[in-house]
């Protein structure tokens, strides 16, 4: 929901997340490109039982997560309603949230 009004109103882009339209781009462009990293790196570590693929499908788009942290460190919501910005459990934004702060430090942006 916050992530597709940005899309539609990228100069509000400031007022919401803190950031411009243009940082946030080059953001999700690190973002993305750290979490594949990360999910390469953790497919080479595991022991598969089952065969990739399974399991159950990431509610939120790499770009909506990275949304939801800067929008968390913005406004400071709780987590519920948090989640009901998004459209996932106050469980979930909080997961997501702690998920992407430690890599945060490590984009190079």
């Amino acid at each position: 929901m916050v992530f597709d009004y940005i899309q539609k109103y990228p100069l509000r882009t400031k007022q919401i997340l803190g950031i411009s339209y243009e940082q946030l781009q080059s953001l999700l462009n690190c973002a993305s490109k750290r979490h594949q990293e990360i999910k390469i790196r953790q497919e080479s570590r595991k022991i598969r039982i089952n065969a990739a693929g399974g399991g159950r499908k990431e509610v939120l788009s790499i770009q909506e997560q990275v949304c939801l942290c800067l929008f968390y460190l913005r406004q400071m919501p709780t987590f519920q309603v948090l989640g009901m910005l998004f459209g996932v459990s106050k469980t979930e934004a909080n997961d997501t949230f702690h998920y992407w702060i430690p890599h945060f430090l490590h984009l190079e942006i």
